[in-house]
């Protein structure tokens, strides 16, 4: 029985291997090879030529230095770049929509109303500081978005990246603290502070 003839590797195959060995000429000869490929896959997805490149930079930053894990038998060092560069996009049209959200949401935040001079305006808000201060840190964070930027609860999950249902119990357990301090006080039972107005 005749046996079969190995046929000799291709320069594909030889710059998958020096690449894969880490060999730095082996890097930039892939650059110059591929990089047109993933920059393309990049442009045909993000609007913006400077997103596409960045992502092209990072698609070969992240294929180098995990270069070890590149598999020559399951697939070609270009299919590897270019599956590198599709969760590179991903990723920049995640980070795009998170950033979008920012700014759509400070956009429709209402133009902050001067402070009065009134005297007891004045106490009345640094006691609220004062007890706010005691809550635990993220209580606090919560409340003060809600009632001094006045954000709903969404726009608060939008911000803080926080999950809805967490929000409101972040507030509600603060607001049911601040009670009880502003009762154990000495204001009257009921009282709300003032520049509190509930939050949506």
């Amino acid at each position: 029985m005749t046996g079969i003839r190995q046929q000799p590797g291709t320069p594909e195959d030889e710059l998958a291997r020096r690449f894969r060995a880490g060999d730095e000429q082996a890097l930039r000869e892939a650059y110059d090879r591929y990089g047109r490929a993933v920059l393309h896959l990049a442009t045909s997805t993000l609007v913006n030529r400077s997103d596409a490149e960045d992502v092209t930079q990072a698609t070969f930053v992240a294929a180098w230095l995990g270069r070890e894990t590149f598999d020559p038998t399951k697939g070609s060092l270009v299919g590897w770049l270019l599956g590198i560069g599709r969760r590179k996009v991903i990723d920049r049209l995640r980070s795009a929509a998170r950033e979008h959200r920012v700014v759509e949401t400070v956009r429709q935040l209402p133009d902050p109303v001067p402070a009065g001079s009134d005297p007891d305006t004045v106490v009345d808000r640094l006691v609220i500081a004062d007890e706010l201060a005691r809550l635990p840190d993220e209580q606090r964070r919560m409340l003060e978005l809600a009632f001094f930027d006045d954000l709903t609860h969404q726009q608060i999950a939008a911000v803080t990246g926080v999950p809805l249902g967490t929000v409101k119990s972040h507030i509600r357990r603060g607001m049911a603290s601040l009670k009880r301090r502003w009762e154990v006080d000495g204001a009257a039972p009921g009282a709300r502070p003032a520049g509190i107005s509930g939050a949506r």
